[in-house]
């Protein structure tokens, strides 16, 4: 999951080489928390959200097989 999160952002950043996914689990929660270049944040989150939404929608897709929610949080 952190290599799709990867995969995706990178495509859509100017500095891909500073781009970073850390997961952490708890019980009933996956988090993964993406860290960018302060320039490329606009990028990552889209217009209104739109593409940190569509994101986590393909995130979600992927998990939904797993009992855990996953959660995906994007970090200044």
């Amino acid at each position: 999951m952190t290599e799709l999160i990867r995969t995706i952002v990178t495509a859509l950043v100017d500095h891909p080489d500073q781009v970073s996914v850390t997961k952490q689990e708890t019980d009933d929660v996956v988090l993964y928390q993406l860290t960018t270049h302060p320039d490329d944040l606009g990028k990552v989150i889209g217009k209104q959200g739109r593409i940190a939404k569509a994101i986590r929608t393909v995130l979600f897709a992927a998990a939904s097989h797993n009992e855990k929610r996953v959660q995906l949080e994007i970090l200044e």
